[in-house]
């Protein structure tokens, strides 16, 4: 059984999502070949031949996939399918994107964001915001699978894949890309930070936010909210956290006045050490911390900050 990759790049860098999701591909059952579609991605394409475990990859080249628009990605992937058991991709905005239209195609049901493989045709996914898993057995046919990348570790270096540039596929002419409007900061990335912060409707307002931009500065850690938060105009809406926002799974969360609610949980429980701050000693959000401090964050967060330039942290 062969399975396909496509990675998640921006034609410069390769991101560590297409390391986890190779890992889960091997353990679908190799050989493992990665896609690497962009234009100008000679260094994504060698960035994926480092992966261990990676076979061979496939380098299409051409202005069409400068964006991963979905109906050109479509063909591609479809000009390719012939010759793989597995496609797998990361369940990103773009994963989610293109893939669903993959496997309409292929006529086959899609397999969405797995969180184990027990092996080559049964699968483990989180269902009811993540209180419940399902463990799902595909059918013949092909398998279409999009991976939560935050439960799989990241295949580590030392492959040395050959690089093939294949041709490209026809423009199917259905759309283009227009523009896009992207949120500069110098913090990390909310989905790759190991540290983030989130606030939720216990701010109160946006200009409470800056609390918390303090310690993220500090901690070099990512700023996140809770869709209470969002919804409210506290914060943007690339802050959200949780299971219509981004899901992350960094070494250190810290949830402040945030309840808890079931949506906010599936997007952060997966974090290996939560800490919150909250005043109601009820709050869902302190079953599932590690650390629970019940206190009125508006003293709280400042003794924070107070205690961690203390501590040389600036």
């Amino acid at each position: 059984m062969a399975s396909l990759v496509i990675a998640e790049h921006d034609n410069k860098i390769l991101k560590e999502a297409t390391a986890k999701v190779v890992t889960a591909a091997a353990q679908v059952g190799g050989p493992v070949h990665v896609l690497v579609a962009g234009q100008g991605a000679d260094a994504v394409a060698t960035a994926a031949a480092k992966i261990a475990g990676v076979e061979k990859v496939l380098l299409a080249d051409d202005p069409l996939y400068a964006k991963m628009v979905a109906e050109t990605m479509e063909t591609l992937i479809l000009s390719l399918a012939d010759k793989y058991d597995a496609i797998l991709a990361p369940a990103t905005t773009n994963g989610k994107n293109y893939m669903p239209r993959v496997a309409a195609k292929l006529d086959v049901a899609q397999i969405s964001e797995i969180i184990a493989v027990d092996n080559a045709d049964t699968f483990q996914r989180p269902i009811y915001a993540g209180n419940a898993i399902a463990t799902v057995q595909s059918g013949g046919g092909k398998k279409v699978i999009t991976v939560r990348t935050t439960t799989f570790k990241a295949a580590g270096e030392g492959g040395s894949a050959a690089i093939e540039k294949i041709s490209t596929a026809t423009d199917p002419g259905m759309s283009k890309f227009v523009g896009e409007e992207l949120s500069k900061s110098e913090r990390p990335e909310l989905t790759s930070a190991k540290i983030v912060i989130s606030g939720g409707r216990g701010m109160q307002s946006g200009d409470n936010f800056h609390m918390l931009d303090k310690i993220a500065d500090k901690l070099h850690a990512a700023v996140g909210a809770s869709r209470a938060a969002v919804d409210a105009g506290f914060a943007p809406n690339d802050y959200q956290v949780g299971q219509t926002g981004k899901v992350v799974a960094p070494e250190l969360y810290i949830a402040v006045g945030i309840s808890g609610a079931i949506q906010h949980l599936a997007g952060m429980k997966d974090s290996k050490v939560i800490a919150a701050i909250n005043k109601d000693e009820e709050a869902p959000i302190f079953q599932v911390a590690d650390y629970g401090l019940v206190a009125d964050l508006f003293k709280a967060v400042p003794e924070m900050d107070e205690e961690l330039t203390k501590m040389g942290y600036k």
